[in-house]
């Protein structure tokens, strides 16, 4: 029980922090319903098990490996990497949501909306907030940006909104060019 009182808290936490940050963006709908999925059984008990069960401190650690890199999959546990992936499906905020799985293995990344790309901003930012830390979403995005498979549009615009929230100098370390982005057209540089 103390497990679901403590993923209640951390929830409602994040979903105030979202809320926020969309109504500043005039994303009202989209700060109301944000992860409602959460509260499903099939996202719910494999969350609060995996973030405040049992083995919750041995998750959190391997889960930031050290250097500040979010692994939200492959995680050694089954229940709540699909769990996690349930989510992303559901949740057209999730950059994930906007990738096909190709037939020879290959990942396509199609355009994502930009009420998404904005409630995607809102969500990195609630989510360290609800987690104690600061707006670190600058630092977060230039540790977390090369494992984030987008389209070029998709990265365009979340660079340019993140520049216009947080300032050049803020997102400096952040705006290193992905190169190995498979639907990047590189002859445009």
């Amino acid at each position: 029980m103390k497990k679901n009182l403590k993923y209640l808290s951390y929830v409602i936490q994040h979903r105030f922090w979202v809320g926020y940050y969309c109504f500043k963006e005039r994303l009202i709908w989209r700060g109301i319903f944000h992860d409602l999925s959460k509260f499903l059984p099939d996202e719910w008990i494999a969350y609060a098990n995996y973030f405040y069960g049992k083995d919750a401190e041995e998750h959190w650690k391997r889960r930031r490996e050290g250097k500040g890199y979010y692994k939200p999959y492959n995680t050694g546990d089954q229940k709540f990497d699909f769990c996690w992936l349930l989510h992303q499906k559901r949740n057209d905020h999730h950059w994930q949501w906007w990738v096909l799985p190709e037939d020879d293995g290959g990942l396509f990344a199609l355009p994502m909306k930009k009420r998404a790309i904005i409630e995607m901003i809102c969500d990195w930012r609630g989510a360290g907030r609800a987690q104690g830390y600061k707006d670190n979403t600058p630092e977060w995005y230039a540790k977390n940006k090369k494992h984030q498979k987008m389209h070029h549009l998709t990265r365009q615009f979340l660079e340019n909104k993140l520049i216009n929230i947080y300032g050049m100098d803020a997102m400096k370390n952040a705006l290193t060019p992905v190169l190995d982005d498979d639907n990047f057209d590189k002859e445009e540089l």
